[in-house]
């Protein structure tokens, strides 16, 4: 059996399901090739619905209807915009390439797959491992600048002061999405300045997180102040119910008594309506990219970074995705070296003329 998670796990099988069997599901595992394998990634990346070409109506509706018909919410006359009456709006096919990340976690699958039938002796070898996959992409992480970013906290703050500290967080830590909303009291320590990640939440479910270690990360002491004010505003809420705070209450919540964390989904949705409102295209994992990139930019080496993001590899990721902006701290450590010499054929600064 697959050792993962049970969010994992359904993934895989929602992709099995969806789009390796309709392909491959059909060929006997004895002839499956490298060949057949790279032909299916091939028309991946030429089209997600493997169309080969062939225009086609793609239908709105399973089962037998009318293209096009309206279906009416009410039997009366009526405005059908109005009452937003549904119309089967089924339209020509248009090709969608999927995405190389994609088509890489299918092979992933197959290889899975396909090793576990080598080591049961079904087959000798495992042709996934031999087969093309796609290149994964060069990163290209668009963080906020400085002035959007302190945009972002500002409007937050306006909208009520929950919200505001949430974002303030996600700006200061590069916390993801998951881990936020997956956050508990009992996780903030602000008498020595340091918050624990501990869970991620996806998908209704807390897990590990992604790298399946716990981390810490220190806070300023801006951030405490402001998760002071957040946690004394949660106590005021609990007692104002008749109840007492709660350690294992999440952090961030919309409910009164913090019993539930927020829908990661309504964070992210929020996240860029503010960012709309103040004309800033932005999302809920740039203020991740704008945390690495100016710590980067500022001198913090890499492999403090890289803990504080929670990257695995000492770095290796960090460097992958924010190799843009190492350059440019490694010039700034180039000019703190030579600041501290004097360069030759150049008077020293502190000595005097010669009398």
């Amino acid at each position: 059996m697959h050792e993962a998670d049970p969010v994992t796990l359904n993934k895989y099988r929602e992709y099995a399901d969806r789009m390796i069997k309709p392909a491959i599901g059909d060929v006997p595992i004895a002839k499956l090739s490298a060949q057949t394998l790279e032909q299916f990634y091939a028309q991946l990346r030429r089209c997600r619905r493997r169309c080969a070409g062939k225009p086609y109506v793609e239908h709105a509706v399973d089962g037998p209807h009318e293209c096009g018909e309206v279906r009416h919410r009410r039997k009366r006359d009526h405005d059908c915009a109005a009452v937003r009456c549904r119309v089967i709006d089924c339209k020509p096919h248009v090709c969608t390439p999927l995405a190389a990340s994609t088509v890489r976690q299918l092979h992933f699958i197959i290889s899975g797959a396909l090793s576990t039938a080598v080591r049961w002796d079904w087959i000798p070898t495992n042709p996934a491992s031999v087969a093309k996959k796609p290149r994964l992409p060069r990163p290209k992480p668009s963080p906020p600048s400085a002035a959007e970013a302190a945009t972002i906290v500002a409007a937050a703050w306006d909208k009520d002061e929950a919200w505001g500290t949430l974002v303030w967080l996600v700006m200061v830590t590069g916390i993801r999405r998951g881990e936020l909303v997956a956050l508990r009291w009992r996780d903030v320590h602000l008498d020595v300045g340091v918050l624990e990640i501990r869970r991620n939440y996806v998908d209704g479910i807390e897990k590990d997180p992604k790298t399946h270690q716990i981390r810490r990360i220190s806070l300023g002491e801006d951030t405490c102040e402001l998760l002071r004010a957040h946690h004394e505003r949660y106590e005021e809420r609990v007692h104002a119910l008749g109840l007492e705070p709660d350690n294992d209450a999440y952090v961030f919540s919309y409910q009164p008594d913090h019993s539930r964390p927020c829908n990661p989904d309504a964070v992210s949705h929020r996240y860029a309506a503010t960012c709309a409102a103040e004309g800033i295209d932005s999302h809920l994992h740039a203020p991740r990219h704008y945390s690495a990139t100016e710590l980067l930019a500022g001198g913090v080496d890499l492999r403090t970074v890289a803990g504080r993001l929670g990257h695995a590899g000492g770095g290796t990721t960090t460097l992958r995705v924010y190799a843009a902006w190492v350059p440019e701290s490694d010039k700034r450590a180039a000019n703190i070296l030579a600041s501290k010499m004097t360069r030759p054929g150049r008077p020293n600064r502190d000595s005097s003329p010669s009398t």
